[in-house]
């Protein structure tokens, strides 16, 4: 199986391709210029690997939170790749994809996942790694939250990871246990595909026309479809 992975949700621009468990990635800090660069890191993974766009077996993307038009752009490169090529694609949330990530660098236990949604607010989820595997347990779903009007959140949770940590001194009064915080919590494209990778597997792709980024803010859903 063949896949290609699409993440532009935050400051950071990557796309990585699966071929049978194999990885390669491209990576790039980026702010603002998904657009410029995204589509030449595909054309590139691609000749790395050797491969045309007809060869691929998937488009995965991350649908999102993240910014606005970030994850407008992931949606949009996977639409038009995958309508090209006449593939599935399937939308993989980017607070799993940086979870996946903080787990690969060492995180233990149920991790929180905070992004900073500007406006005061937090995209946030508690995850757990299901053994030495990719598979991820939800303990709390992706949701937008205040700081100051948090959800329930497992009171053992040690870790955090994402650039939510603007909130910190918040999300301490919440988890008191909270005692360490990864850097450089972004989704990857590399997480992206792996998570996906089972999915597709069990045929779970689904046309390009159903490709949905996934916002949590009400306001700028209902913008978006004005």
């Amino acid at each position: 199986m063949k896949l290609i992975g699409i993440e532009t949700a935050t400051e950071s621009c990557s796309v990585a391709l699966w071929q049978d468990g194999d990885l390669l990635e491209r990576f790039e800090m980026a702010p603002r210029r998904q657009t410029e660069l995204v589509l030449p890191m595909v054309e590139a993974l691609l000749a790395e690997a050797g491969l045309t766009a007809s060869q691929l077996d998937g488009v995965a993307f991350g649908r999102g939170p993240g910014a606005f038009t970030g994850v407008r752009v992931a949606v949009a490169v996977a639409q038009g790749l995958a309508f090209a090529i006449d593939r599935p694609v399937l939308g993989i949330s980017t607070l799993a994809s940086a979870a996946l990530a903080a787990f690969d660098r060492g995180a233990r236990g149920p991790l929180l996942t905070a992004f900073d949604a500007r406006m005061n607010e937090l995209y946030l989820a508690v995850y757990a790694q299901q053994g030495d595997s990719d598979a991820l347990q939800v303990l709390v779903e992706d949701c937008l939250a205040s700081p100051l009007a948090l959800p329930a959140l497992p009171r053992e949770v040690r870790t955090g990871t994402g650039s939510g940590d603007v909130h910190r001194a918040a999300l301490q009064q919440a988890l008191p246990a909270l005692e360490e915080w990864l850097p450089d919590g972004y989704p990857r494209a590399a997480t992206i595909v792996r998570l996906a990778a089972p999915g597709f597997a069990a045929g779970e792709g689904v046309d390009a026309a159903q490709a949905r980024p996934v916002y949590l803010r009400d306001q700028v859903i209902q913008g978006a479809n004005r």
